[in-house]
Formats: C-alpha cells, structure tokens, sequence
C-alpha cells in the first residue's frame, strides 16, 4: 500500500509457505511473510534478499521447473510475479485479475503455473485453474488465458497436490477426494462416510507419492489415509496410519518417496516407513503445532512452519538444525506495545507465559524471558496463569510484569520485579509480590527523576480494588541477602471507592494522574497530596497521557463515550474537547506529538496532534479496515530525512500498530515506486551485511582526517549525503545484466560532474566569449589553464593577492609563448 496508508511489514506477517530451493547442498530458504518474500541463507542464517513487490500478501511461491535461479510468486493482488531471486529482481509480472490464493508449478507445463482463484458469482467456492504465461518484450504483461482444471477446491495450498511426474491432480475438501487425470480428461471422485460413530473424517491435507501413484490425506479425527488403485472408482483401496490425537495439519513425502513426515498440534514431527505403523520417528517438543512441512529438493533437509510463526530447520536424520524466529503471535496481546529504551526492541507477549523482545532494525527476536516461570499445558478450557502487564524503568534497568490466572472472581495475581545484570546480559527477578492487589491489576507505570538518581525511581499500580498503589525501593537490611534492595509498597491512595483505572507520570515526575473511572485526580508524586481533579461525564476514562516539551502543562484523557479531551493543569480547566472515539492514545516520547486512533463504521482512522492546538496536524482516515488495538512510538538512530511538512512528526520516531488479526503495521513517507526502485532491492539487503575492517579503516581515517582540518581551522566540505542515481545503478545492479561499460562510460562520467550554479553576469558573458574563441586557441588553451594553475598554487603558498588579466592581456601572453626563442641558445 502506498502512503500514508499502513504497510504490512514482513516482520508482522506469517510465513504463508515455506520451502529449500533446489541447490545440492541447499543453502537457500525462500518463504512468503506478508507482503514479501525472503530468502533466507541456511549456513548464516541470515536474511539475504527481500523481494517486494506485491500489494497484498502473498499466498504461493514456487521455483521455476525451467530454471531453479528463478522463482514465481503469486499474491492476493491478482498478480503472478517470476524474480530472479538471488538479485531481487523482478523479471516478469503477469496480471490474473482475480484473487490468488494458492500456486502450483509443474515440471512438463513450460509456459503455464496453477493457481486457485474464487469462483464468479459464488460465495467460498473456489476453482484450481491453469494459467497461461504469454510471451512479450516488456516487464508487465497479461495473464488473462484462465482454463478450469478442477471445480470445488479447498482454498488452502496444503488442500491440492500434483501425483506422480504431473499426470494428475488430487484435491480433497469436507469429505471430498477429487482426481482428475490430464491425459485421459478422467475426473474420479471419492466421499467418506459422515456418520458420527466413525469420527471426523473431514480431509485436512493431501501429499501425492513421488514415484508411485499413491495419495496420502490427513483427517481431522488424527488419522491418515493411503490410497491407491484410484484409477477406477470401483476398485479403489486405502489404508488407515494412526498416531495423532488431533487434525493432521500437514503432510510431505521424502524426495525418494520411502518416508512420509506428518505435522500436527501436538508440536511432534512424525515420520513414517514404509507405510506402516509399527516403524515410526519422532521428534518431539518443536514448541507450538506444526502448519506446514517441506522437503528440499535433495532430501538433506526439511522444514516445518509453525503456529507461533516460527520456521524450524531439521536434518534428514530427523534431528534439529536452527529455527527461525518471526514475530510470536500470542493468543491475546495484553501487555500492550512496550518499547524497550535500551535496545529499542518491541516488548509484548510471546509464548505463553514468556516476554518477547523483539528487534525491528535486524527483524528477529533478540531474546525470550520466561516471566511465568511455570510449564504450559495445551488443554482447552484449563486456566493457568499468563502475563498481563510490562512497565519499564526510563533507563531500562528495571522491569515491572504483572501474571494473573484466568479466573475471573478470584484471580492468582503476581507483581514481580526485574533488574537488568549487565553480566548475564538479562534481566534477573529481584521481587515477587504475592497479590498486590485484591482484583485485577489494569495499569502500572515507572516514574524515573534522572536528577534525583535511583532513589526517584517509584512503580505506581492501579486495580479494581478501587486503589492505586505507590511502591519503591528499601534497602536489605539483612546482611546474608544476595542484593542490596527490595520492593515493598509505600503508599495506598483511593477517590471516593470508584475503580482505578489507569496511571500516568508528567514528563518531570512531578505530578501522578490516575483516572478512576469518569473522574482524573491528579496527585503531588513527592507528598502524595490531592491537587484537583477534572471530570467529563457520562463515559470512563479509557485512555490518559500527559503532553510533553513545550505542551507539558497540557494532560490528555479519552472517554469510552467517544469524546478526547485535553485539560489544562495551570488553569485547571477544560482547553479543548473532541467527538472522537479514540481506541488507542499514544504520545511521542522525545517530541510534543501524541497519535489518537479511532474506529468507526469498520475503519481505523489516525490523527496525530499537538495538546496546545486542538486541530490535528495530521488526518489520515480509513488506515486499515481491521480494528488497531495497539499502537507505539519507537525512536529512530537517525532523524529521516522528510521533504514534506506533512510528515514531520515522522522525522525523529517511528509509529507502529498491531491489529486484531495481530498483524504488526507502520507508515511510510516514501511511495511505492520510491521504496522499489532497483538500487534499493540490493540496499535493503547491505543494511544488514557486517562492517568490513577495510571499512572500518577507512572511516576511522575519514574521521581522524576530519578532525585535523577542524583543528587546523580548514573550512569543512559538506558532501552531498546522496549519490546520483547513474552511480546508485551502476554500484547496486548486477553486472550481469548491465549495458557495456562503453555505452555507460559517458553516462557515468557526466553523473560525477558537479554542475556551477549562481554564475555572475560577467561569468556568462566571458563563457560566450571563450566559446567563440574555442576554434582559435583550442590547441593552446590546457597550456595555459595548466600554466595559471601552477601559477596560483605558488601564490597562494607565498601568501600573495594577484589580480585577474584582461582577454587581450592572455592573448598577448600566447603570442609570446608561440615565438621561438631557441636561437638564443646559440649565445
């Protein structure tokens, strides 16, 4: 999407289907996250190539059967795109005009792929259809030559399968199998009974024997079928592979056909020999149910993708080699979006029971902290205990998580405090607090006085318990204690028994805002003493934050009756109020700029402003048709560089939001043809690659040199921070399918030359003069140009002031220089 809309970034999307490419070793993984695809190096485990391109997310990716250096991709954009993956280069673009969800390839259809595409003019009925890939000279080409294969598909690539050496096509959907044969047009169908007595036999998954025509399915009751003599509908068999308690969710057979791996909830990769169930493997404990398995093309290696969007790489020999770990997408995100200050790492729920810290400049998670501290049970309708809340200290040195169990009268609470050692690299538990509240704890906050040092550092929580509580650090007195201080509560406030519902710091510490309820108190942090309070009824308040900078007097409350109201703590009176249903309210915290999102009428609109101009200074409506629950506002390294007033607030932070559907998004001032350009599918890539030492060197140097001439009092040359695109293009594009280097010397050289600007009007005048001179004093003009260089740099060394001559004084000077004076020699 273009902006200012939302972008799905690839961290935030779930890998629709992964697979090895086809390199004996394999060395390369290729799967589809959101809007993208990447290659992923098996040896460095590092992420190679981001292929971007599609608007939508992508759905199926396959090698080319022609040439395994190429890959095809389709997407729910309606295109089928063919890259040349290793560059991230995009060939070829062929355009369906229908939404694609699946794609298949097959080695003997040279000029046509598979996809499967909703069926016109009904509803969840969906078609697998042969696509014809035309020929032509340009890049963007249409793919409109649609024939039907197969009526009645499941939409899920892991509902269809291609048998032995493509000669036909199996797809199985409910209780339905379908086979249709290409070269006899034969198309066989085989039901299973529904009755209850039997279990669930809806079909799951299919997989189609390599060699052998054979067609393994998995069900939802756990068991897996083998069927074979399907060629007749009479004679047809199958027997029954059972291990699994629950829906076999995917199936893939080894290269050679003699094993076949089965994945399902029971987080177990399964393999099977020789098709029978008393010789099985098992590799057990893979940390979340398996979606999808796939073999490499050698049979070296295989993967399986993950519900918690993990990617787990195992050997032939059925042992574990290295996972890769996306974005963990937890049942319910109540911790919110946590910023990290020391490493600027997104911080939310991850596993059950564990705090994932994850980076968005490397894209993978740094670490997992196990919070809960207690094994996690897969079983429905159990209540155990999760994390629910996160605070971090302004500095990131201490961690405050709140656990509670699922009960809903009387919940299990834990406050536990965490300090950050700086020689594990972690963050040790320091205090547990066994109910720190009577009820559900709803919000907690830090407050940190960088002047005041560690002794300002306080943890406010609020609770349903109708209080909010003051707790700070005491020193051990007990001198067998392994640390020096402790957590222990100093103050207990309430307003009138109303339920406490969020807390606040101001920007100096000074002042503490809990809203209980319709009503905001606002409470002196040093004395604890009731200041005012402000109240904006009917509604509670769902959301308070205090301005910043120059708006630091200015506190921000957002009602659950849709109303946003901005409070003066001078006048302590009412500034400014807005009709507005505010969801999420996010403040900048290095700048004035506070984000509201609102949902109405199924959208999510975006406003950013500042508490002392009630108008936004930006609107953006109609950001995303899911509902954004959470939002937060990471710093850059570096301030962007933005053209355009309009996204300034961008300039210093990054804005990000998490949907309900869990999909991590984020804006982008740049376009999309701006953000795809041919140098910027290599840049994107070298952002991650390590420093060199020659690069090191050489900016060390660069430095040092820097300073010597700043030292010296040398004026400072200020670079141009940007290269041209000629020399972008040529650096960025691979040699192999670039022009000669003839055809592209004088674009090169041109690139490099730095126009003159603001010429004088005597400049221009002596520049039409030399012109029409050009043809008489061509042959002795670098002659002199040379002669009056060497000539400056003398004077300039002796410190002397010459004056400029005259065009006839030059042309004086190059008759003299014509004269031949050798017969002096003579003397």
């Amino acid at each position: 999407r273009r902006c200012p809309r939302g972008l799905r970034l690839p961290r935030g999307g779930r890998a629709a289907r992964a697979g090895v490419t086809a390199f004996p070793p394999c060395r390369y993984l290729l799967y589809a996250s959101g809007d993208f695809v990447k290659v992923h190096s098996v040896n460095t485990e590092e992420t190679l190539r981001l292929l971007c391109g599609h608007a939508d997310l992508v759905t199926g990716i396959q090698l080319n059967p022609q040439n395994h250096m190429q890959l095809y991709s389709s997407s729910l954009d309606g295109t089928i795109k063919l890259w040349d993956f290793m560059d991230g280069i995009p060939i070829k673009t062929f355009t369906v005009g229908s939404r694609l969800l699946a794609l298949y390839t097959l080695a003997g259809a040279e000029d046509s792929v598979f996809v499967v595409i909703p069926k016109k003019g009904e509803r969840d009925t969906f078609q697998l259809v042969s696509v014809k890939l035309t020929k032509g000279a340009g890049q963007d080409l249409e793919g409109k030559e649609l024939s039907v294969v197969l009526d009645g598909v499941g939409a899920s690539t892991k509902q269809t399968a291609f048998g032995r050496e493509g000669s036909y096509v199996v797809s199985v959907k409910d209780v339905n199998l379908q086979v249709y044969f290409f070269k006899r047009k034969l198309l066989n169908r085989f039901s299973l009974s529904t009755a209850k007595t039997k279990g669930d036999n809806r079909f799951s998954c299919v997989a189609c024997h390599p060699t052998e025509d054979c067609i393994a399915t998995g069900h939802a009751d756990g068991k897996i079928r083998l069927w074979r003599n399907f060629h007749s509908k009479k004679a047809y068999t199958y027997s029954a592979l059972h291990w699994h308690h629950d829906i076999v969710m995917d199936l893939a057979y080894s290269m050679e056909g003699t094993r076949l791996l089965s994945g399902g909830v029971e987080s177990v990769l399964v393999q099977w020999h020789n098709e029978s169930s008393c010789q099985k493997d098992f590799l057990p404990r893979l940390g979340s149910p398996i979606e999808c398995i796939s073999m490499s093309s050698d049979g070296a290696l295989c993967c399986t993708l993950h519900t918690d969007n993990r990617i787990t790489i195992i050997n032939s020999n059925l042992r574990f080699s290295r996972s890769i770990q996306g974005l963990i997408k937890s049942r319910d995100v109540k911790t919110g979006l946590v910023v990290d200050p020391r490493t600027k790492a997104l911080v939310l729920n991850g596993e059950p029971g564990h705090l994932q810290f994850y980076s968005l400049q490397s894209d993978q998670q740094l670490f997992s902290l196990d919070i809960v501290q207690r094994q996690y049970i897969h079983q429905a309708g159990l209540k155990q205990s999760d994390l629910v809340k996160v605070a971090f200290s302004a500095r990131g040195t201490w961690l405050a998580t709140v656990e509670e169990s699922e009960e809903v009268t009387d919940p299990e609470l834990q406050l536990k405090l965490w300090f950050y050692s700086e020689e594990t690299q972690s963050f040790a538990l320091n205090t547990r607090i066994n109910t720190p509240h009577d009820n559900h704890i709803t919000d907690m906050c830090f407050r940190d006085m960088d002047e005041l040092g560690d002794d300002s550092l306080i943890l406010v929580t609020t609770g349903r318990d109708c209080v909010f509580k003051v707790w700070v650090m005491v020193e051990d007195s007990d001198p067998e204690a392994h640390q020096s201080v402790s957590w222990s509560c100093d103050f207990v406030g309430s307003y009138h028994n109303y339920q406490a519902t969020n807390c606040c710091f101001s920007e100096d510490g000074s002042l503490l805002a809990v809203s209980f309820e319709e009503t905001v108190t606002v409470w002196d942090s040093l004395t604890w003493d009731l200041k005012c309070t402000f109240c904006h009824p009917p509604g509670n308040i769902r959301k308070i934050c205090f301005g910043r900078l120059t708006c630091s007097k200015y506190l921000i409350g957002a009602t659950d009756y849709g109303f946003l109201c901005c409070w003066n703590l001078l006048t302590c009176a009412l500034e400014w109020s807005a009709h507005l249903n505010v969801v999420v309210l996010q403040p900048d915290p290095i700048s004035e700029h506070i984000a509201a999102v609102s949902w109405l009428s199924k959208e999510s609109s975006l406003f950013v402003f500042k508490p002392s101009e009630p108008r936004p200074i930006y609107i953006q409506r109609n950001l995303c048709k899911e509902k954004i629950l959470l939002a937060a506002f990471v710093p850059r390294d570096e301030p962007e560089m933005i053209s355009s007033e309009k996204y300034l607030w961008l300039r210093k932070s990054q804005l990000f939001f998490l949907t309900d559907t869990q999909e991590l998004m984020t804006l982008s001032t740049k376009s999309l043809e701006e953000r795809l350009t041919p140098s910027s599918k290599q840049l994107a890539v070298e952002e991650s690659l390590p420093v060199t030492p020659f690069s090191v060197l050489l900016g060390k140097h660069r430095r040092q040199q820097a300073q010597e001439d700043i030292d010296l009092g040398k004026p400072v040359v200020h670079k141009q921070e940007q290269a041209s695109p000629a020399v972008k293009e040529l650096l960025h594009t691979p040699a192999h399918v670039l022009p000669s280097a003839s055809f592209l010397c004088t674009i090169f050289i041109n690139s490099l030359l730095i126009s003159k600007e603001n010429k004088s009007a005597e400049e221009v005048a002596d520049e039409v003069e030399m012109e029409s001179e050009k043809a008489e004093d061509e042959s002795d003009e670098e002659d002199v140009t040379a002669m009056e260089q060497e000539d400056t740099s003398h004077m300039e060394l002796l410190g002397e002031m010459t004056c400029k001559l005259s065009k006839s004084q030059e042309k004086e000077l190059r008759k003299i220089r014509k004269m031949d004076y050798s017969w002096i020699s003579a003397f």
